[in-house]
């Protein structure tokens, strides 16, 4: 497939220290804030929001849902969040190891004992800790993973038996690293690891996710896919980037958003006010309702697992190092301080453990780059 960088929707940011809750009469507007950085980052649109104690204290949302066109943006539109998506796979997973569907520990062999005869040696062994934690030896998105996300669109059957169908196609393929080694970012280990919580629970992804999250959460502007519906711009547009580097808005459709077979690892909608909930309940490291899994799992899910090598040359909005988690990148406090000005921190990361505080600064955002 032709790769192409993606601005997504513009940019999503929550600084949240619980959880939150929908934004009062008495919120304080961001707009003024998040305005000038449209033009100083080349953004379509910019939403952020402020959290604490289970209450959102600023919220704002600035630019346009379709670059060159009068559509405003809203507190209410849904904003794709990209890779933010990993998080809530990993919770997933978190809730079948407690139901006993699966363990920290179990193989991708295990998970599909179907395929383990033809497997690759390698990758037979390979656990899902490793997979959430990129450390699992795949390679990072190749030219393999490419083609076979193509050959996808011809395959008959539900999500569920596309993954599965992907997973069969990828089960012969060696490990770029032993695993545990190193970090490689892959979508294909989320998939993988989307496609054996499906297995294991009897149920799509999406099915769990929307059931499991979205629902007891109140994630009422939440979804999969372009936010946007088919023929309407009623909601903020995914953004390619032009040769001449200017953003070419993406209309709902087969090219509106990352392919939904990698769902698991990208493909989740939903407003800042959603976003800053989600991110909000995450902060409460267990202590507030609803009890989705115990506080132990959550402290997996937020640990640090590996070191993230350097990246000198990062982006705006993208943390040039620090580590990273299950499902969730690992900053310190510092480096989320530096990346952008104050209430648009646009960090995928929650700072690691001794940092300080009974309950501390959770910053979780969306500013990938996106290559398909």
């Amino acid at each position: 497939m032709q790769r192409r960088a993606l601005l997504g929707q513009g940019a999503l940011g929550a600084v949240a220290v619980s959880a939150a809750q929908a934004a009062g009469p008495s919120a304080a507007s961001l707009n003024t804030l998040l305005q000038p950085l449209l033009a100083a980052h080349g953004l379509p649109a910019l939403a952020a929001a402020v959290v604490q104690d289970g209450l959102t204290l600023a919220a704002g949302a600035v630019g346009t849902r379709r670059w060159g066109a009068q559509a405003p943006v809203s507190l209410d539109d849904a904003f794709h969040i990209g890779s933010d998506t990993k998080a809530m796979t990993s919770l997933v997973v978190g809730m079948l190891v407690e139901a006993g569907n699966l363990r920290w520990d179990t193989t991708v062999a295990e998970a599909f004992p179907d395929l383990a005869a033809g497997m690759d040696a390698g990758l037979s062994g390979v656990t899902l800790t490793q997979l959430l934690s990129h450390t699992g030896g795949l390679p990072s998105d190749n030219e393999v993973f490419d083609r076979l996300l193509g050959q996808s669109y011809l395959q008959p059957g539900n999500l569920d038996a596309l993954r599965y169908w992907l997973v069969r196609q990828w089960s012969t393929q060696p490990l770029a690293s032993a695993p545990g080694s190193r970090f490689a970012y892959s979508n294909m280990g989320y998939t993988m690891l989307g496609a054996a919580a499906e297995r294991a629970a009897g149920s799509t992804w999406e099915e769990l996710v929307a059931a499991r999250i979205f629902d007891p959460l109140g994630l009422t502007t939440a979804g999969f896919g372009p936010a946007a519906r088919l023929g309407r711009v009623d909601a903020s547009l995914g953004h390619a980037i032009r040769p001449d580097g200017a953003p070419e808005p993406m209309l709902p459709g087969p090219n509106g958003d990352n392919p939904l077979i990698i769902g698991p690892a990208g493909t989740v909608h939903l407003s800042v006010l959603d976003f800053a909930a989600w991110a909000g309940w995450h902060a409460g490291q267990g202590k507030r309702a609803p009890a989705l899994v115990t506080p132990g799992t959550l402290r997996r899910l937020h640990t640090q697992v590996i070191a993230m090598p350097p990246r000198p040359d990062a982006a705006p909005g993208t943390p040039g190092r620090g580590g990273y988690a299950l499902g969730w990148g690992v900053l310190e406090p510092s480096l989320v301080i530096r990346t952008l000005p104050a209430a648009c921190r646009l960090e995928h990361a929650q700072p690691g453990a001794g940092a300080g505080a009974a309950e501390p600064r959770l910053r979780h955002g969306y500013n990938d780059q996106h290559r398909r």
